[in-house]
């Protein structure tokens, strides 16, 4: 039998300051990190502090879409 959806899934979080350095070229890339969340209990997107090592320094990492 095939199973349904699961309640976690895969997401993607993104540097907010790179994405915002990028359109000036100031940035060499932009940080991203994948992790998960629980559906049911995170509806909302996912904001979670983490080190960025284009930025040098901890910023808000931002879920983004697939």
């Amino acid at each position: 039998m095939a199973k349904g959806k699961g309640v976690r899934i895969r997401v993607i979080l993104e540097c907010n300051s790179c994405v915002r350095n990028d359109i000036h070229k100031e940035s060499p890339g932009i940080s991203r990190y994948i992790t998960q969340k629980n559906r049911h209990n995170t509806p909302s997107r996912l904001e979670l502090r983490k080190f960025c090592p284009y930025c040098y320094k901890h910023t808000i990492h931002g879920e983004i879409k697939k």
